[in-house]
């Protein structure tokens, strides 16, 4: 199994010479089984330039799955021009969002209204499918077994692992790993850590022993503090969640958009100063690198 990034970038695209080195698209994965089962985690922008690269492929069958709905990682899906080449046939994987209660659909048809697309959804001529899915609730594509699970976001956002070929990937989407709201004193503090501590073990169980880990590290420690409840993580809590699951690689990835190359490159190296003997292998997450396991 392989994967490989299209687009590595938080919050909004960000294109530029300040991030020419690791990329300025939002959010997109494409991985390959070894029998070539094509998915893709996330259609940020960086699915267009996937996109140009299949076109040498036609007729492709594509699995993609949404972790979630906030723009940066669907705002490329009305780019994907296979949707708009006959013979293809591309399913669409997201859950049900428990406040509109609307299911993954939704996240193409709102893009292609009259207002905000120029071409309408009655004009896709691939064959479009749409699954709804479940948390915990495993799904074959190809060789491919994929289980979502719930991971904390301010939108119902689903983390994915993939398992293929007796190797692993877990994906997490936007990811903050929760904090306890009440303070050591109050009563109810006992009582939402223990929901906490099960959360947590829930989500490292998930993500046990996977060849490659990919998360959410859009902040350091110190600009955590002013965005508690974002709804993302940081580099420090990435090396937990990699440390706990007993993971082999650990990518950082959804970089914060106004960081630039230089930027990323002094906060890994110091990373990779503080922490020399974790057992996982860290690096950058970088648009159009391709990774073997």
């Amino acid at each position: 199994m392989k994967f490989k990034f299209w687009g590595v970038r938080g919050s909004i695209p960000t294109p530029g010479p300040n991030t020419v080195k690791y990329g300025g698209n939002t959010t997109c994965i494409e991985i390959r089984t070894n029998d070539n089962d094509l998915i893709i985690l996330d259609a940020g922008t960086g699915i267009h330039a996937l996109a140009q690269n299949l076109l040498r492929e036609m007729p492709i069958q594509a699995h993609i799955f949404i972790t979630h709905t906030h723009w940066d990682h669907i705002q490329g899906l009305p780019f994907f021009i296979p949707i708009f080449i006959p013979n293809n046939q591309i399913t669409l994987y997201g859950g049900l969002d428990p406040v509109t209660n609307e299911t993954i659909n939704r996240a193409l048809s709102i893009q292609l209204q009259y207002s905000y697309f120029p071409i309408r959804e009655a004009q896709l001529n691939a064959k479009m499918e749409y699954s709804t899915i479940k948390p915990g609730v495993p799904l074959k594509v190809g060789s491919a077994t994929i289980t979502p699970i719930v991971l904390s976001h301010p939108v119902l956002n689903f983390g994915y692992r993939i398992d293929c070929d007796g190797q692993s990937i877990f994906f997490t989407g936007d990811y903050e790993p929760q904090l306890n709201i009440y303070a050591p004193e109050d009563d109810e503090y006992s009582e939402f850590q223990s929901f906490m501590d099960e959360k947590w073990a829930e989500v490292v169980s998930a993500m046990k022993d996977v060849d490659a880990l990919i998360v959410d590290s859009s902040y350091t420690n110190e600009e955590y503090t002013s965005k508690q409840g974002w709804g993302h993580g940081t580099y420090h809590s990435g090396i937990k969640l990699a440390t706990a699951a007993k993971a082999k690689k650990l990518f950082f990835t959804h970089h914060e958009p106004t960081r630039t190359d230089t930027n990323l490159e002094i906060i890994f190296e110091k990373l990779l100063q503080n922490n020399i003997n974790i057992g996982c292998e860290l690096f950058l997450a970088q648009e159009g690198v391709e990774i073997s396991l």
